[in-house]
C-alpha cells in the first residue's frame, strides 16, 4: 500500500484542495449573487407573469441558451483574453473563477426560473389583491415560496462547479483538478489519479449532504 501511495506529495494534495475550495466558493458566491435576478427577471417577463415582456424575455433567454450550450472547456479556452483583462492571470484560482462563473450563472438562472415556476400562483395573486407592488410580491412572496427549490437547484449548480473547476486544470486553473492532468494524466501516476478523484467525490457528497439539509429545513417552515 505504501509503494502504491509513493508519489503522492501530501502537501501538493492540501493545497489543491485549497485552491479547488478557494475556486469553488469565490465562483459559487458570484454564481448566486448574479444567476438569482436573472432568474427572477426571466420568470417576470415571461409570458402571463407580473412583467410580460416577450421581447426582452426572449433575448434573455436567448444569452442563457447560448452560454449554457457552449461546452466549458471551450469557454475556458475562448474566454482567456477576458479573463486576463479582468484578473491580470488565466491561471491558478484567480484565472479559473471568471469562466466559472460564466459558465455557471446561466445554468443557475434557469433553475431559478423553474422554482419559481413552480410557486402556487394563487399566492401571487392574494398578493397583488393586497396592493403589493412588484418588488414586495418578489421578495415577500416568490422567494419565500421558491426558497426551498432555489437552494436545492443551488446545490446542484455548487456540484456542476466542482466539476468545472476540475476541469480548469486543463488550462492550468489550479485545484485537484489541475494535479489530476498534470501528474496523474500526464505523468501516468495513477495514485495521484486516485486520491485527487476521492477527495473530489467526498467534496461532492457533502455539497449534497449539506443541501439536502438546507432544503429539508426550510421546507418545514
Amino acid at each position: 500500500m505504501n509503494g502504491f501511495f509513493s508519489n503522492i506529495d501530501w502537501a501538493d494534495i492540501g493545497q489543491a484542495g485549497l485552491d479547488t475550495l478557494l475556486m469553488l466558493g469565490g465562483s459559487l458566491l458570484f454564481t448566486l449573487l448574479l444567476g438569482l435576478p436573472i432568474g427572477v427577471l426571466l420568470f417576470l417577463t415571461s409570458k402571463r407573469q407580473l412583467l410580460a415582456q416577450p421581447l426582452v424575455y426572449g433575448l434573455l433567454s436567448f444569452v442563457v441558451n447560448i452560454l449554457r450550450s457552449v461546452p466549458f472547456v471551450i469557454l475556458l479556452i475562448v474566454m482567456i483574453p477576458l479573463t486576463v483583462f479582468v484578473t491580470g492571470t488565466s491561471l491558478g484560482v484567480a484565472g479559473a473563477i471568471p469562466p466559472l462563473v460564466v459558465g455557471a450563472t446561466p445554468f443557475f438562472a434557469r433553475l431559478v426560473e423553474t422554482a419559481l415556476r413552480e410557486v402556487d400562483r394563487g399566492i401571487i395573486e392574494a398578493t397583488q389583491a393586497m396592493g403589493a407592488t412588484t418588488t414586495q410580491i418578489v421578495l415577500r412572496a416568490l422567494l419565500p415560496e421558491a426558497l426551498p427549490g432555489i437552494l436545492a437547484g443551488g446545490t446542484v449548480t455548487a456540484i456542476t462547479l466542482v466539476s468545472y473547476a476540475a476541469m480548469s486544470g486543463v488550462i492550468g486553473g489550479g485545484g485537484l483538478g489541475d494535479l489530476a492532468i498534470r501528474f496523474g494524466y500526464q505523468r501516468f501516476q495513477t495514485d495521484v489519479m486516485v486520491v485527487t478523484v476521492l477527495l473530489l467525490l467526498i467534496l461532492v457528497q457533502l455539497l449534497q449532504m449539506l443541501g439536502d439539509r438546507l432544503v429539508i429545513h426550510f421546507s418545514r417552515r
